[in-house]
């Protein structure tokens, strides 16, 4: 005899996609895009350099991305959380205006793996801030990952570009980039990951796009966009702010709800991966330390994450 169809039955499609296994195999797959198009980032920052400023560039990012929301924010602009105005502010300052002008301009002295690879500071700034700042805990395991991986970024900081021993001091400026990192996700995981992961994001940059239009305003701008042979660089901006600034900080957001800061700080683990394929793709040498390095980084994901 069948035995009766009861509600019980087959799960809601809404269950599947709340299911943990769900939840974790979403976050991965988002983690791996999102390395994929912030560690191609560095690449088009060292390109857009060869036509526009430092300043240029890391302003020009960020009014793009507000760019990229603002037909959002025109249909949705009730629905803006006004009581979070100040953690959105701080996200948006110290998550994309201030790094995107750091990296710009350190990215005029350092090649583009370097820069990528310098990334992978992040998630030990969000652990030190995380329990220092926001009372989280943390495991043995948990803290042995980050270490591991920042061990494996100090190795790459001192040998990435030649293969030597060698420091340029132009890093500082991105180990600054990555302690406003930190900040930022232990800021969105702490206040902000009850918003929608869309409409986070886009009120974000709904603060900080006009601070950034104001310093693009500062510079010659459209005079160095209507020079001859500019179009490539100005694509390459574009592509920085829609994509990387714009979507790809969607997608961030969205991991951190699923699964946590400390996760979605990992993601700087893998863009290193992507920024030296990309440097090799341009001509930038290869050495081992920066292999060894690398691999090192991806043992301290495997330990962050491992259950």
């Amino acid at each position: 005899m069948t035995k009766p169809f009861t509600k019980h039955a087959v799960s809601s499609p809404d269950a599947v996609f709340r299911s943990p296994v769900n939840r974790s195999l979403q976050a991965w797959l988002l983690l791996i895009l999102v390395a994929l198009i912030w560690g191609t980032s560095f690449i088009l920052i060292k390109h857009s350099l060869t036509v526009f400023s430092a300043m240029q560039v890391g302003t020009g990012r960020i009014f793009l991305a507000l760019v990229f929301f603002l037909p959002y924010l025109v249909v949705r602009w009730r629905q803006f959380p006004r009581s979070r105005w100040l953690p959105l502010l701080g996200s948006g300052m110290l998550g994309y205006l201030i790094p995107a002008v750091l990296f710009a301009t350190a990215g005029a002295h350092l090649n583009s793996s370097l820069a990528g690879t310098l990334n992978a500071l992040s998630p030990l700034f969000t652990f030190l801030i995380g329990i220092s700042l926001f009372g989280r805990q943390a495991k043995t395991q948990q803290i042995g990952g980050i270490l591991l991986g920042f061990a494996g970024s100090v190795f790459l900081v001192f040998f990435s570009n030649t293969g030597s021993f060698e420091f340029n001091g132009y890093a500082f400026l991105i180990v600054l980039a990555t302690l406003c990192y930190g900040f930022n996700i232990n800021i969105v995981a702490r206040y902000l990951s009850d918003l929608p992961a869309l409409l986070s994001t886009a009120s974000t940059f709904s603060l900080v796009g006009p601070i950034a239009l104001l310093g693009l305003a500062t510079t010659d701008f459209p005079a160095r966009i209507s020079a001859p042979g500019s179009t490539p660089a100005l694509l390459m901006l574009l592509t920085l702010g829609m994509i990387g600034s714009g979507f790809a900080t969607i997608l961030f957001n969205r991991i951190i709800q699923l699964k946590s800061g400390v996760f979605a700080s990992t993601v700087t683990y893998l863009i290193p991966v992507v920024a030296v394929l990309w440097g090799l793709f341009d001509g930038e040498p290869l050495h081992w330390p920066q292999v060894a390095g690398m691999g090192i980084c991806l043992l301290g994901v495997y330990l962050i994450n491992k259950k």
